[in-house]
C-alpha cells in the first residue's frame, strides 16, 4: 500500500470509530445561530422602539387630551408637563422594549431548546422559597372540622 491509501484507510477508520450518541452530546451553537440571534434581537428592539413611541403618544393623548410635548426645552411647555412626559414616555418605552425582547427570547428558546448565544443561565446559591398555601400563612389558625 502506498502512503495515500494508508492515509485514506486511517481516515475511514477514524470516521467509522464509535462516537458519543447525539442524545448525550450537546450541539455547539455556531456562527449562524449567533448571527440569527443578533438579527432577531436587534430587529425586535427596533420594532419595540417604534411601537413604544406610538404607545406612549396614544396613552398621553388619552390621559391629558393634548398632544405630547415635542420639545421639552421650549419655554411655552410647562416644566411639570415636560417632566411628566419624560417620566411617562421613558417608562412606557422601556416597558414595551422589555416585553418585546422577552418575547423574542422566549421564541428563541422554544425554537432551539437553548438560551440565546451569550446569555448564561441564572444560578442561585439558595433555592427560591415556595409560597405557603392559604392555610399555613402565619397569623391564621387552622380550623378543624367537627364530625
Amino acid at each position: 500500500m502506498g502512503r495515500r491509501s494508508k492515509r485514506r484507510a486511517a481516515k475511514k477508520a477514524a470516521t467509522k470509530a464509535p462516537t458519543t450518541t447525539s442524545s448525550t452530546r450537546k450541539p455547539k451553537q455556531g456562527a449562524g445561530s449567533k448571527s440569527a440571534w443578533k438579527l432577531l434581537d436587534r430587529g425586535s428592539t427596533l420594532a419595540a422602539g417604534l411601537v413604544a413611541r406610538e404607545v406612549s403618544q396614544v396613552s398621553w393623548r388619552a390621559v391629558t387630551g393634548k398632544k405630547p410635548p415635542v420639545n421639552g426645552r421650549h419655554p411655552e411647555v410647562a416644566t411639570r408637563e415636560a417632566v411628566a412626559w419624560a417620566v411617562v414616555g421613558g417608562a412606557l418605552v422601556e416597558l414595551v422594549k422589555l416585553l418585546v425582547r422577552r418575547y423574542a427570547t422566549t421564541y428563541w428558546v422554544r425554537s432551539t431548546g437553548e438560551l440565546p448565544p451569550g446569555m448564561k443561565p441564572i444560578t442561585r446559591s439558595e433555592p427560591v422559597p415556595l409560597p405557603k398555601p392559604e392555610d399555613e400563612k402565619p397569623g391564621r389558625k387552622k380550623r378543624r372540622r367537627r364530625r
